[in-house]
């Protein structure tokens, strides 16, 4: 199959925007690419603008979602610094071969390591491994609300813990659950090319017994199924709707990581989290927003 890739580099304020717009059209996935200055094992450091990307079938609408994508992007500038929108065609292929050639095994906290499936990198002694594949979904890891969120979890993920991933992607954050011990992890997501491809980075790494992928959001999990751990790393919009949803799947006791969030609608999430009882730590990084917080509420 031959795609449409549409792509416009925004100032990192307007990235949730430009992704909601960009979604309305894109079946076949968006991607963000944050300006990357500098990669070390021990951090991330972004520039203060980002690529967007969208992937929509080369078929008879591809004309179409091209205009009304274009159209939300006008709409746009008169608030934000939105680049012109750029549209190349590119084969199936092409994706994969993009990620393999930026993409490398990196650190994040204090054990886990983050390897992608084609490179053979030999572990240290005591490290955790997630060997991860992004195929045509996002969850490279190198987002740095990806590596918060990775480093959260090496913080609260205790063996016989139960996760429920909302908005999994390739599935990295379930994955690196299941390596730091969760007993049962269920990831869901919206977009059918996301759960294809979480589900075989779950097969690929033997952990179909632990981590269940879900086509859906909150409400694809099982009635009455309660989590230790919840963990959202999607846009504020998005976890503005869903956060009544979000703190009814925990324990008592238990940690909502909510990441995805541009700092300017960080006080916003803040408010909707503490509103439900929530008790929360908040991370920045760069323009990037990431909070844990504890529910010590009674079910």
């Amino acid at each position: 199959m031959r795609w449409l890739e549409l792509s416009a580099r925004v100032d990192a304020e307007a990235v949730e925007a430009v992704s909601e717009v960009f979604s309305r059209v894109a079946p076949g996935g968006v991607a963000i690419e944050p300006e990357i200055r500098e990669i070390s094992d021990e951090a991330v450091v972004s520039g203060p603008s980002a690529v967007v990307r969208a992937y929509i079938p080369l078929d008879e609408q591809a004309e179409e979602r091209q205009r009304v994508a274009a159209e939300g992007l006008w709409h746009l500038r008169a608030i934000w610094p939105v680049g012109d929108l750029e549209a190349r065609e590119i084969a199936e292929e092409d994706w994969s071969a993009a990620w393999k050639r930026h993409y490398r095994t990196f650190r994040v906290g204090r054990r886990l390591v983050i390897r992608p499936s084609w490179l053979d990198d030999a572990p240290r002694p005591g490290d955790v491994v997630v060997t991860i594949d992004p195929g045509s979904a996002f969850g490279t890891g190198l987002h740095p609300t990806t590596r918060r969120c990775l480093a959260l979890l090496e913080e609260v993920v205790h063996p016989g813990t139960d996760v429920l991933d909302v908005g999994t992607g390739s599935g990295i954050l379930a994955l690196a659950a299941a390596a730091l011990g969760a007993r049962h992890i269920v990831a869901t997501d919206i977009d059918p090319i996301a759960v294809e491809t979480a589900r075989a980075n779950v097969r690929a790494s033997g952990e179909e017994d632990r981590i269940q992928v879900l086509a859906g959001s909150v409400e694809a999990v099982p009635p009455g199924e309660l989590y230790d751990i919840v963990v959202a790393n999607i846009i504020a919009r998005v976890i503005l709707e869903l956060a009544p949803a979000l703190r009814a799947r925990l324990r008592p006791g238990g940690s909502l990581i909510a990441g995805g969030i541009i700092a300017d609608r960080a006080d916003e999430v803040a408010d909707r989290l503490a509103d439900l009882g929530l008790c929360l730590r908040r991370f920045t990084d760069g323009d990037w927003i990431t909070f844990l917080g504890r529910w010590p509420g009674t079910s």
